[in-house]
């Protein structure tokens, strides 16, 4: 890191945690709610959770420039693979004959590695996409308009996302029919960006928090760009 931060590290731990959370846990159940004008909405509860770690990535590329994004992008990157990982060995280890919730939990953890892989390639790409666009539009925008940083890299970050784990995961599978496709990825995409939208006050209000703790604006007039390099 450029300098010692206040806010840097826990920043990054809830990055993790928000992430590991919304790809393991909220995909396990499918909900339905009830929205005026437009319906039933049916769609797996992991998506109300995760368009947050697009935030997050606003938030740190906005106050501490993309290298340090890129450095939480790839904690976060290895904290997931980790965490399926686990979720497929004890899924797969044998039952005790006592204990009579395999089932029951491998339909919970028991994601396939054609989806856990679609996961993680989306998640990085997507969100690498978000950091740079959002870093790019800070230095054309010359700071003004954070609103359309946000929500513009969003569009780019999540189009990036949606567009590659769906075929990755589903397509050819049986899971629904490969023509639905356009459309199921067009509504996970509008549903993420309107949580983004939906979040954009409170944005402005943490990025506006951390900027005055931090004393930290940071611009990437000179950084390299390369998803791959670790280093701040």
């Amino acid at each position: 890191m450029r300098k010692q931060y206040r806010y840097y590290d826990l920043i990054m731990a809830a990055f993790a945690v928000v992430l590991v959370c919304s790809n393991i846990i909220g995909p396990g159940k499918i909900t339905e709610i009830h929205v005026p004008l437009l319906g039933a909405l049916t769609f797996g509860a992991g998506i109300m959770f995760f368009p947050i770690s697009f935030i997050f990535g606003d938030i740190l590329t906005e106050v501490y420039g993309y290298a340090a994004s890129r450095r939480v992008i790839w904690t976060g990157f290895i904290c997931l693979a980790f965490a399926s990982l686990m979720a497929w060995v004890i899924v797969v280890l044998p039952p005790a004959p006592e204990w009579h919730d395999q089932t029951a939990y491998q339909s919970v953890f028991g994601s396939t590695a054609r989806i856990a892989i679609a996961s993680l390639v989306s998640f990085a790409a997507g969100e690498f996409v978000n950091s740079f666009v959002l870093a790019k539009m800070k230095i054309f925008t010359q700071g003004r308009w954070l609103w359309s940083r946000t929500i513009g890299s969003t569009i780019f970050g999540e189009a990036v996302d949606t567009t590659l784990f769906f075929p990755l995961a589903f397509y050819g599978s049986g899971e629904f029919p490969d023509a639905m496709m356009p459309q199921i990825v067009l509504a996970q995409f509008t549903a993420k960006l309107l949580v983004e939208v939906a979040f954009t006050p409170v944005t402005y209000k943490i990025v506006d928090f951390l900027k005055r703790a931090e004393n930290e604006d940071y611009y990437d007039t000179q950084t390299d760009f390369n998803p791959f390099i670790i280093k701040p």
